[in-house]
């Protein structure tokens, strides 16, 4: 019984694409994962811990994701890196000045403007804004525009009342700890508060032409599992947008080409609906349905930029076993694009994929990710646990969190070491993370689990004490 099972465990080891591993993959799409660990970094503004507590093993075999602060960097540079340190930093809350020409009362929305500037703490923004600052500035622009409904019956604002409006919530969210460029790194104008060029933009003509029932209907309770793949609330969406760009399409003729309604309508009418979203649900539920839909999006897109991998190419063209200068060559590619930012564990399978498809193209069939031991973790940004560690967000929908004992932290999760998926050939065009069979290759086993099967791997990342994040990062 024994040979027979480690048998089928070297049989699972040899083989690509097996269901086993295929369940892998498929419980990273699902992003409820539990088999993680927690801990804890204090930000102390002069002091790294100099003690490490060994996370206890829940009895339940179970674990959570783990818990990084980004704030404490440590005193002593890598080699390779700058020489000066950066000491953790608390951004100084101050008394923002406003232009006075904004009619809303902006301490009506200060939980949701609290979390927004938290989730765009400075200098952590320009490292999670894909993922966690920008979905969380969006929806607070659309909730905003519902809160100033109420009051107006007009779901946009005038161009000169949003560009006060605008200024005034940059200036808030900045005197609250957010950074400054927010407007800028998620590339938002005080435009986007006007409705751009959709032809309906007060309640009581919305109400007329949208089905409003259907709207409500479908976007009070988002779906976190079958939203993304099967839409509810993102079609009522679009069928809305439809119905009022086609308000346009009727009286101007120049807004349709071959009956296809302009897009940059589509796009404007659509905020015109989140608004009036915004206006009908609480500000919780409608921020919550907000960043669902912001996490549909920003999963099926890799965020990384990737250059043209000439000198990875050059050295692995033709490697068909170990071979140190071509990992070494892929190792240092993949640590520059690493320092971009974090990203989501199913961003990670995207973004694996594409550049193993940028090797394909240029000559490189044989799998360096197996050959060089790449992992998914590789592609996001670093910290340091006793030897570098990847931190993969969550694919829902995350936060920032702020104590005075933890600082600033955000969760990571997915933390073993799955090795990242070579594609089995360089297109692109069957790539789909809803498809209800795998498309992509099977990824490996953990590396850590060796002969004990997958448990083992769990078991040996336990022993974790304190995570800091590579200095070299935020020069």
């Amino acid at each position: 019984m024994v040979s027979g099972t480690m048998d089928c465990r070297r049989t699972l080891d040899r083989l690509k694409g097996t269901i086993c591993k295929r369940f892998l993959l498929f419980t990273i799409w699902f992003s409820t994962f539990e088999n993680a660990v927690y801990l804890k970094v204090v930000a102390e503004q002069y002091h790294l811990p100099t003690h490490h507590e060994l996370v206890k093993t829940p009895s339940t075999g179970l674990f959570q994701p783990i818990q990084i602060s980004p704030s404490v960097i440590p005193h002593y540079p890598s080699p390779s890196e700058p020489t000066s340190p950066l000491y953790p930093t608390f951004p100084k809350i101050y008394k923002p000045v406003l232009t006075g020409n904004c009619p809303v009362n902006f301490s009506a929305m200060s939980d949701i403007i609290e979390r927004t500037a938290l989730d765009c703490s400075q200098p952590l923004a320009p490292f999670v804004g894909n993922v966690i600052c920008c979905p969380q500035f969006g929806s607070l622009l659309h909730i905003f525009q519902g809160y100033h409904s109420t009051i107006s019956d007009k779901l946009v604002f005038q161009e000169a009342v949003a560009n006060d409006c605008f200024s005034d919530i940059i200036s808030i969210l900045a005197s609250k700890g957010a950074n400054s460029s927010i407007s800028q790194l998620c590339s938002v104008k005080p435009s986007n508060l006007t409705g751009g060029s959709c032809p309906v933009k007060d309640v009581k003509s919305f109400e007329k032409l949208a089905n409003t029932s259907q709207l409500l209907d479908a976007c009070s309770t988002v779906d976190p599992l079958k939203e993304c793949c099967r839409p509810v609330c993102q079609s009522a969406i679009a069928d809305a947008a439809l119905q009022l760009s086609g308000h346009a399409s009727a009286r101007d003729s120049k807004d349709t080409v071959g009956g296809t309604v302009n897009v940059d309508i589509l796009y404007d009418c659509k905020g015109v609906i989140n608004s009036w979203l915004s206006r009908k649900l609480s500000a919780d539920t409608a921020n919550t349905a907000f960043r669902m839909l912001s996490s549909c999006k920003v999963n099926k897109v890799c965020p990384l930029e990737f250059k043209h991998p000439f000198e990875v190419v050059k050295q692995c063209r033709n490697t068909a076993a170990p071979s140190p200068s071509c990992c070494s060559s892929l190792n240092s590619y993949i640590s520059g694009v690493q320092k971009q930012m974090l990203i989501t564990n199913k961003q990670a399978i995207i973004c694996s994929t594409i550049f193993a498809s940028m090797l394909q193209k240029s000559g490189v069939m044989t799998d360096l990710y197996e050959l060089c031991d790449v992992d998914l973790k590789d592609f996001s940004l670093q910290v340091t646990a006793f030897g570098q560690q990847g931190c993969l967000l969550r694919s829902l929908p995350a936060d920032v969190v702020f104590d005075n004992v933890t600082g600033y932290s955000f969760t990571c999760d997915l933390n073993d070491n799955i090795g990242a998926p070579w594609p089995s050939s360089s297109s692109m065009s069957s790539f789909s993370l809803c498809a209800p069979e795998m498309s992509l290759p099977a990824l490996p086993m953990s590396k850590n689990s060796g002969s004990y099967g997958y448990h083992r791997g769990w078991e040996l990342i336990i022993p974790v004490f304190s995570v800091f994040l590579i200095s070299a990062v935020l020069y």
